[in-house]
């Protein structure tokens, strides 16, 4: 990576194909959880579980994928990226087959929680050396940029993929329909250039702490909502009077903490560490690790807040909801592919500042939007600037991170990029639902309590089911459930009125969290480096010698 153009590697004739095999490889890892989460429901019954089930599922694709990140990245540097990309594309094909098979949930965890983590888990960190491999520093921004973008247009496209397949035909052909992709994929992936396998050795202690304390810290992280971050939740489970969680998140930090000891000790010794201390003493990694963490943060807790307003207060359909978030996924691609080709030499650190910047436009509009006579309108200028935020950061962050090391240890990068934009997705959701999910608590406690045409016994009832969390529910929802309960109409009204209110009222303090994560993460630029990618051959030495 340090060398000239002359020696970086060569303008492939196939570029185009190199990128669409790689883009289209990101784009699969993210697909499954955007399309599952609007088609849990008919999942739920063809499978004969409950919803929770597919929750778990859910929960455990992205706990199986996110702990062995790492691990897959090292794994990636042993056998040669593309070996180790081919590989990873099998397991999660016949993951996708099982799971499109599966007459149950088990077989659903076996194929898509556990087969396809772990073939994410070497896909994405591959994916990073080999653009590195196919693309000359100068057009790295780019390739960077679109591959992130097919990522991120999985989330936003999902939904409306999701809803299409699983309305006119079967959630199943969605998975029956990866595997074709990755057929396809791996008929032309001879076209991509290789970066070749490199003689380390993999450390079992260092792999195994890794994997433990990654996947304490991340299941603590997704089972905060259900829980409780440190009381624990009434309906939820309790250890020594507090959350499982913090004690999850605490002991995998101790662990994490552990690891990292093990690979000073390595290096110590002259052995090949799981990662190179040393990594985390540049400034310039450090820094788009930053902002990966927060850009994944923001877009998790928006893409949880946006289609909840949509689908829930505005009873849209799957298809509908997915429709109005259209907007965001042409606005990214736009600025992911058009920031590095229209101004290649742009400083990076104020295209991610303009990034953020947009990004927080965009959610103080929502928030701005959330009153009673809101309609689906409302969220298409703020998707738009969504859309040019974070395609703006993904027209940066990658080449940022890989840029900053020598060539040799791209893997390693991949693994730990990885792993810094799923934990940042995984606290984004989770942060935002515990808190939309306790402001709606208390708004219906207090709104229902203050409210005279709520006769007291109803209000009694209320206040005990409340103190066990509210449900993020739709007027019709509700107004059948208080139906269902014996209770006359007006009373119906005046709950379900409540119930408005309140949703809004969570739904804005919700995007207003995120918009802080967002502001936070304008400290965090200042580690960015100002020269573009393969413009400034001196700032990127310097910054690997940091």
């Amino acid at each position: 990576m340090g060398k000239s153009r002359r020696s970086g590697p060569e303008v492939r004739s196939g570029s185009a194909l190199v990128l669409a095999v790689l883009a289209s490889g990101q784009f699969l890892m993210t697909l499954d959880s955007s399309v599952m989460n609007v088609s849990m429901a008919t999942v739920a019954q063809d499978l004969g579980t409950t919803i929770t089930g597919i929750q778990t599922a859910i929960t455990l694709y992205t706990l199986v994928m996110a702990s062995l990140m790492i691990t897959g990245g090292k794994i990636g540097a042993a056998l040669g990226r593309r070996r180790a990309f081919a590989i990873g594309l099998v397991i999660y094909a016949v993951g996708s087959l099982v799971t499109g098979l599966a007459p149950n949930l088990v077989v659903l965890l076996v194929g898509w929680s556990l087969l396809e983590g772990i073939g994410a888990a070497l896909i994405m960190p591959a994916i990073v050396s080999l653009v590195a491999a196919n693309f000359p520093p100068e057009r790295r921004a780019a390739a960077y940029g679109l591959v992130a973008a097919a990522g991120a247009m999985a989330v936003a496209v999902g939904p409306l993929l999701g809803g299409a397949v699983t309305t006119f035909a079967s959630w199943r052909y969605v998975f029956f329909g990866e595997v074709v992709v990755v057929a396809l994929i791996l008929l032309v992936l001879r076209q991509v250039k290789d970066v070749p396998a490199s003689p380390v050795s993999i450390d079992v202690p260092s792999a195994v702490t890794s994997v433990v304390g990654l996947a304490m810290v991340v299941y603590g992280v997704l089972r905060s909502s259900e829980w409780g971050w440190v009381i624990a939740a009434p309906a939820g489970p309790e250890i020594i009077g507090a959350s499982p969680v913090i004690w999850l998140i605490l002991g995998g930090l101790l662990v994490l903490y552990v690891f990292m000891r093990r690979q000073h000790a390595l290096v110590a010794q002259k052995r090949d560490p799981l990662i190179d201390p040393a990594l985390f003493e540049n400034r310039q990694l450090t820094g788009g690790l930053t902002m990966f963490f927060a850009q994944f943060a923001v877009q998790a807790g928006v893409f949880f807040s946006v289609p909840l307003f949509l689908s829930v207060v505005l009873e849209l359909s799957a298809l509908e909801t997915g429709v109005r978030i259209l907007p965001l996924s042409l606005a990214l691609v736009l600025a992911a592919a058009g920031i590095p080709k229209l101004w290649p030499h742009a400083n990076p650190r104020r295209v991610v500042r303009f990034g953020l910047a947009s990004m927080i436009i965009g959610i103080v509009v929502l928030t701005a939007g959330m009153d009673p006579g809101a309609t689906a309108a409302v969220v298409a200028i703020p998707m738009l600037f969504m859309g040019l935020g974070l395609g703006a950061l993904s027209s940066q962050l990658g080449a940022i991170t890989v840029s900053a090391v020598p060539e040799s240890q791209s893997a390693e990068v991949g693994g730990v990029q990885n792993t810094a934009t799923n934990l940042g997705a995984s606290l984004g959701t989770a942060l935002i639902g515990s808190i939309l999910i306790a402001t709606l608590s208390t708004s219906v406690a207090a709104g229902i309590e203050d409210n005279p045409e709520i006769p007291a016994t109803v209000q009694q009832q209320a206040g005990t089911r409340i103190a066990q969390g509210v449900p993020f529910l739709s007027n019709t929802e509700l107004d059948g459930a208080l139906a269902a309960a014996g209770l006359d109409e007006q009373t119906r009204d005046a709950v379900v009125a409540v119930n408005s209110d309140a949703r809004l009222e969570s739904l804005q303090v919700a995007f207003g969290v995120t918009a802080l994560l967002a502001v936070a993460a304008l400290f965090g630029t200042g580690r960015l480096p100002t020269h573009a990618v393969g413009t400034d051959p001196a700032e990127r030495s310097r910054s690997r010698r940091r």
